[in-house]
């Protein structure tokens, strides 16, 4: 029969294991945790993750302003391989308007990660741009001349010979280093895509550039995209009319909800395709 001492001396004999580092608890540290494992992953993966993450965030997107698209629609339109003008006519005007869309994501993710270009009204305007090109170039592109008659946003709006100096107030708010200092950079971004959407600057798909360009502040400072759900476009609405408080939590939440989403397509793309590079 073993003794306590000889007891003792096996278990000291048995080496400790190591324990698992922590995970990642902030916003912050889940979003590098995140983007560390996708560039671990395969290229199927990231491939698969990147379109996967598109059709969500421009299919929400593009429901918050009523506009519901098949998934037959959408998988058409990130096919490289397809061939618009070959499709019913009826078709050709959607796909296009996906890949613009996918354009305009393109552009943030790549404008984010180039920290000293500054944040300009060009910007807003080459995002409208990416969406509309038929409305001209950054240099030609005009705002709305007239109070629009929106079926979906009632709160409102600048008056149009408001619209240049109020566009500017923004983008100087976001430039303001007093501004940064007692915020972070999801109120930045909550605030800056409520204060323009409220301006309402363009013509069409206002709402569209308001959201990619609260994204763009997002990416840069290192946060997932705020995806707003398509269930939350009423909640949403009322946002605007009400206090930029709401847009806030609307914004955090969507933030919480892509982490979620994100770190659950991970696991089940590496399931089907491999974890590794």
């Amino acid at each position: 029969m073993a003794t306590k001492t000889s007891i003792r001396k096996e278990k000291a004999a048995i080496p400790a294991r190591a324990s698992e580092p922590p995970r990642p608890t902030s916003i912050e540290e889940r979003t590098a945790y995140l983007e560390a494992r996708l560039q671990k992953s395969s290229p199927t993966v990231q491939q698969h993750y990147r379109d996967s993450l598109d059709l969500s965030w421009i299919a929400h997107d593009s429901a918050i302003e009523g506009t519901v698209y098949t998934i037959e629609e959408m998988a058409a339109a990130i096919d490289p391989n397809t061939d618009v003008t070959t499709l019913d006519s009826s078709v050709q005007p959607i796909l296009n308007d996906v890949r613009r869309h996918r354009e305009a994501l393109d552009f943030v993710r790549d404008y984010a990660t180039k920290r000293k270009l500054p944040i300009t009204i060009d910007v807003v305007k080459r995002i409208y741009c990416i969406l509309h090109p038929e409305e001209g170039d950054i240099k030609t592109v005009k705002y709305r001349k007239d109070i629009p008659q929106h079926r979906l946003y009632f709160h409102e709006y600048a008056a149009p010979d408001k619209i240049t100096a109020k566009v500017r107030q923004v983008i100087d708010w976001v430039n303001d280093p007093e501004t940064n200092k007692g915020r972070s950079t999801i109120r930045v971004a909550a605030r800056a895509h409520y204060d323009l959407l409220r301006v309402f600057p363009f013509q069409y798909d206002s709402g569209k550039v308001a959201r990619v360009f609260m994204n763009l502040l997002l990416l840069r400072g290192g946060y997932p995209p705020a995806i707003i759900h398509s269930t939350e476009r009423q909640r949403y609405y009322d946002a605007l009319k009400g206090s930029n408080a709401t847009m806030v939590q609307i914004v955090q939440e969507a933030i919480d909800n892509s982490l979620a989403s994100i770190e659950k397509l991970l696991d089940d793309l590496e399931r089907r395709f491999g974890a590794s590079a």
